[in-house]
């Protein structure tokens, strides 16, 4: 099976409630961006994703193996969910940014 359909999740500051959303449709492949202030409003976006659809989903900008285990419980393991990781020598640069 091919990916045709996917969702990221992000945080970013001053998205609007429910999620700042954005979509990249290639004709073959859409994805959805979802931008959510904090990372506990994931929880609701990622329920939306899988509502509509998606393979799997991505996480992002402040999500971190706790808030992957609490998205994952919530859609109660539909689709595969990944979080994008940094390796070592990213790990001050990624701290400045998020503290």
């Amino acid at each position: 099976m091919a990916l045709t359909h996917w969702g990221f999740i992000y945080t970013a500051a001053g998205s609007t409630a429910g999620g700042e959303v954005n979509v990249v449709d290639t004709g073959t492949c859409r994805t959805v961006l979802v931008g959510v202030a904090k990372p506990e409003e994931g929880i609701e976006a990622a329920r939306r994703l899988v509502d509509d659809g998606v393979q799997l989903i991505e996480l992002c900008g402040g999500f971190g193996p706790v808030w992957a285990g609490r998205v994952i419980e919530a859609i109660d393991g539909a689709v595969p969910v990944g979080t994008v990781g940094y390796g070592p020598e990213a790990v001050d640069q990624v701290h400045a940014i998020f503290s």
